[in-house]
């Protein structure tokens, strides 16, 4: 049985995130390390779970309302006037998929948005290039699609999630 830890995200953790953010590319888009730290800086949320051996095996970067990130898919949940706490990413490495390290970090963005009053949580998941694992994740936890669109010029589609904070 592996042990893993859940901690905060560190500055010094962004080369660790970036590598394992491309390694699951192109599940995720990839963002070069000073994305990743302008990201990380509008995160009230942004945690990473480590082995025994303290290498990073998954991430998450989630943000509440009102920040200045210009995704299209966070800019969409914004309009849509739903107080909201968006996930924006959340990465595992291979050698945790099945360990309930992804339950894990969201039910940590679960207890942040009931923190700050939301009444949502929201994300995306690709639909093209297909991301079946993720959409069973998010399906199993109980999140609802809520619309589609079609984002960086069209080359991605992506499935856009909420799930009701209880």
């Amino acid at each position: 049985m592996q042990t893993l830890r859940l901690r905060v995200m560190r500055p010094a953790d962004i080369p660790a995130v970036a590598a394992l953010n491309a390694g699951a590319s192109p599940a995720v888009n990839l963002l070069a390390e000073h994305e990743l730290t302008a990201l990380h800086a509008m995160c009230d949320v942004a945690l990473v779970a480590t082995d025994r051996d303290r290498n990073i095996t998954a991430f998450l970067l989630s943000l509440g309302m009102g920040q200045a990130y210009e995704s299209e898919n966070y800019r969409w949940f914004e309009e849509r006037g739903v107080r909201h706490q968006y996930i924006d990413r959340i990465v595992v490495a291979p050698s945790a998929k099945g360990t309930g390290v992804g339950r894990a970090l969201y039910e940590s963005v679960f207890e942040r948005a009931r923190e700050r009053g939301a009444t949502e949580v929201t994300t995306e998941v690709q639909l093209d290039p297909p991301n079946p694992g993720s959409v069973a994740f998010h399906e199993h936890l109980g999140f609802q699609r809520v619309a589609e669109q079609h984002t960086r010029g069209g080359t991605v589609h992506v499935a856009l999630l909420a799930r009701t904070v209880y």
